[in-house]
């Protein structure tokens, strides 16, 4: 959206905001006075639009997000931020039961450890969202909680800064999940998760996971291999299945002999059946309750592990294979739906709803049903509807 269309400039979002936003606010017990001191100086940012707009990061095949999420430079800063702070992460540990090298793997891969936290302000970029971005109800009701968490004394308006979809501090929380889910670890009263310290901030992811089921002593999830003839009509996070199952299957560990019972676990191939493989555990459910992403919680689970010591991965990538772009993602999820598999949306992005429907249609079609979104499966999409 440009600012040259009608309302779209700053008087109209100034107009908007005592129009609309304040009586919603004041009618969720946000005092006046709270209000228009927070909201003075708010701004309508066009870029966050354009950035909503082009987040291409949801279209970069796992070997690049990969590249990325566990780069060397990470797991070296992660494995120093530990030992720095190792007298805080083993209280955190003590305390919420979930282990330093995974609290220290979400705040790498969310603010390299505390460097990136973010600079726009985050009043304003929700403001911004909720005005004129996608999900504007969603945004209205996080701009309101985060009027909250002002008047509550945690952090002046000014200080609020963070990403431009209004992620905040150390671990990029929302403010319905600083909320819900943010500590005062240090004692002082305050829940700052925007301070150069990041007590609080570790503190609090911690609890989140904690919150969301990690249990302590057990692996997000570990690399294996599929045996020749595998069906893979089993895989998928909606699919689980007990240890022995696995192993009757043909399933094996690339780090151990045997599989480890960790209770039921569900097999993810990111790739494809041409790529790695890996069995995803009752603390990846609690990875995907901080970022509902299968990518993110292989990469903050692979991190975990390497910051913990842990080698690479034993397994390759099909790099040669060309990743599909957003209007191919798009024509696929139009296809499938056509086709009687229902993708429940025509986004152009990777989800659990799309990856179901693909293995559906090649389970129908008789293809190798690992639900991947490739080139192979849109040229007999295209087939099928010609």
């Amino acid at each position: 959206m440009t600012t040259d269309q009608p309302g779209a400039g700053q008087d109209g979002f100034r107009d908007w905001i005592e129009r609309m936003v304040r009586p919603k606010a004041l009618g969720r017990m946000i005092r006046p006075q709270t209000f228009d001191s927070a909201m003075a100086t708010a701004e309508f940012l066009p870029d966050v639009i354009e950035r909503q707009q082009n987040q291409k990061e949801f279209l970069l095949p796992i070997w690049e997000y990969l590249e990325i999420a566990v780069s060397e430079e990470r797991v070296r800063n992660g494995r120093a931020a530990v030992r720095k702070w190792r007298e805080l992460f083993n209280r955190v540990e003590q305390r919420f039961g979930v282990e330093p090298e995974v609290v220290a793997a979400i705040w790498g891969l969310e603010t390299g450890y505390g460097v990136v936290r973010g600079s726009y302000p985050t009043l304003s970029a929700l403001a911004t969202l909720a005005w004129r971005g996608s999900r504007s109800a969603f945004f209205e009701d996080e701009l309101i909680a985060a009027l909250r968490i002002v008047q509550a004394g945690n952090v002046k308006a000014e200080r609020m800064l963070g990403s431009w979809a209004g992620a905040m501090g150390h671990g990029q929380f929302i403010p319905s999940s600083f909320l819900d889910f943010a500590v005062d670890f240090d004692g002082d009263n305050r829940r700052d998760i925007w301070s150069d310290d990041p007590t609080d901030a570790i503190g609090s992811i911690a609890n989140y996971l904690a919150k969301h089921g990690w249990r302590r002593g057990q692996p997000w999830g570990y690399e294996v291999r599929l045996a020749e003839g595998f069906d893979y009509s089993m895989i998928g996070l909606d699919q689980a299945h007990p240890t022995s199952v696995w192993e009757d299957a043909g399933v094996q560990s690339t780090v151990a002999q045997g599989l480890p019972d960790y209770g039921v676990g569900s097999i993810l191939l990111p790739a494809g059946h041409r790529g790695a493989a890996f069995m995803a555990l009752r603390n990846t459910h609690a990875l995907l309750r901080y970022n509902n992403s299968e990518f993110y919680a292989l990469g903050i689970g692979l991190l975990a592990d390497r910051i913990g010591g842990g080698k690479g991965l034993a397994g390759t990538w099909p790099m040669a294979e060309r990743v599909l772009d957003r209007n191919e993602v798009q024509e696929v999820q139009s296809l499938l739906t056509d086709h009687g598999f229902p993708t429940q949306g025509i986004d152009g992005f990777r989800g659990p709803n799309t990856t179901r429907a693909a293995r559906a249609y090649q389970m129908a079609e008789g293809l190798v049903a690992d639900g991947n979104l490739s080139v192979e499966l849109l040229e007999a999409l295209r087939q099928r509807a010609g």
